[in-house]
């Protein structure tokens, strides 16, 4: 699609429908994350030590069968469409979720959690969707705003998910996700247009063994991944150990798991108010700005975490903290969009994702090994030094994004 195409396109109701389907997804993947260990332990007569072995277990099969299998979907949307893609999530995500609720051991749990990474994918879909027909010079605000439905979905997850499974039952739980999951299919199926113009496959003569040829700039493309990775495998450390960090900060006194849970809960707040403004910024002056400032603010603002001495101090960096995540994903987003082929959006989204995946299973493996050698303040220093190094990869390799405004492809 050209541009004019593009903003004659339906391309602000698909943002619209695909925000909201986006923010019932993502807290429907997040509601049920604070009893899945509870679920676990209740399929056997499981140790402390099993539980928490099978909960890794658990948790790891959904995010290594996605990285795998994520490029593999991406290929097929960029020749069948991404809407068909978000129909074979949704549904699919949706069926493996209800199965859940009819696990009797937690080797069935581990694979239908492997299941659902099959047919992971709606989220980065929804944004490659959004990408190939919106407007470039909207492309920024465009996928920072989509990026507030995922967060703000996964901000009120875990707070549903824990009202439902006290109410009714974590059984009845999975239930109820996978009929959320299936509104988003039934949402996605009606409301979403998208104008997909199928590109013709290459001859033989004209294939290319590299997968990144197509790309104008190669460098940047894997740059920008290895950041993504980078990224979220130093939010992903701090996750499993941030309610331990408030118990100890609080002294084992108060309320600490509704403080943990409000602490948690802040820098997706911040998030949904500061992307969509920073994407807006990105598009006028240039989105590679925005990124190195993301990266400098994220440094700032993690390594005092590792010196605080109450909460408060803990919460008002950790609200600082989802402004920088609010420069950091949707730019990275959005300079993989502004310099991919648009035949080739659905494939390097999906690279994106797997790149994601691998992040998530890294920083959950590792950020707890930190935590139990050293301490839970080495986590947020580890974090920081970690943005660093990936401002300095980013400088040095790419030095286009500092200079100027990074063109489309």
């Amino acid at each position: 699609m050209d541009e004019a195409e593009r903003e004659s396109g339906p391309w602000r109701r698909n943002l619209r429908v695909l925000w909201f389907c986006t923010f019932v997804a993502g807290m429907a993947f997040s509601e049920i994350m604070p009893f899945l260990s509870l679920y676990i332990s209740g399929l056997g007569d499981f140790t402390k030590s099993q539980v928490t072995m099978y909960s890794g277990l658990v948790y790891a099969a959904d995010f290594f069968v996605s990285a795998i299998a994520s490029p593999l979907w991406g290929m097929v949307a960029d020749r069948k469409g991404r809407k068909l893609m978000l129909l074979r999530s949704s549904l699919g995500t949706a069926f493996a979720m209800a199965l859940m609720g009819f696990a009797t051991n937690v080797w069935q749990l581990v694979a239908l959690r492997a299941l659902q990474g099959v047919f992971a994918g709606f989220i980065s879909n929804a944004q490659a969707l959004v990408a190939s027909q919106t407007p470039r010079k909207h492309s920024g605000a465009s996928l920072s705003t989509l990026m507030t439905g995922v967060t703000s979905g996964m901000l009120l997850g875990p707070v549903i998910g824990g009202v439902l499974a006290q109410v009714f039952s974590i059984r009845l739980t999975f239930f109820i996700t996978a009929a959320l999951l299936f509104s988003t299919f039934i949402l996605s199926w009606v409301l979403v247009e998208e104008k997909f113009k199928p590109v013709a496959p290459k001859s033989e003569g004209e294939r290319s063994h590299n997968p990144l040829a197509a790309f104008p700039n190669p460098k940047l493309i894997l740059v920008l991944l290895s950041s993504t990775l980078i990224v979220q495998f130093g939010n992903i450390s701090i996750s499993p150990i941030i309610s331990l960090y408030v118990k100890e900060l609080m002294h084992n006194v108060g309320p600490i798991t509704v403080v943990a849970g409000i602490i948690a809960a802040l820098p997706g707040i911040s998030n949904i108010f500061a992307s969509p403004r920073l994407g807006r910024y990105g598009d006028q002056h240039g989105s590679g700005k925005v990124l190195i400032f993301g990266y400098v603010f994220a440094f700032l603002m993690y390594l005092p975490q590792g010196f605080v001495t109450s909460v408060w101090m803990l919460g008002a960096l950790r609200f600082m903290i989802g402004i920088s995540d609010g420069a950091l994903f949707p730019e990275i987003q959005t300079l993989l969009t502004k310099n991919s082929p648009v035949e080739l959006t659905s494939t390097v989204f999906s690279w994106n994702q797997s790149f994601q995946a691998i992040g998530n299973m890294m920083g959950s493996l590792l950020g707890g090994w930190i935590a139990g050698v050293f301490n839970y303040n080495a986590v947020f220093f580890s974090t920081a030094l970690l943005m660093l190094v990936n401002l300095a990869l980013i400088w040095w390799l790419v030095p286009e994004i500092r200079r100027s405004k990074t063109q489309p492809a």
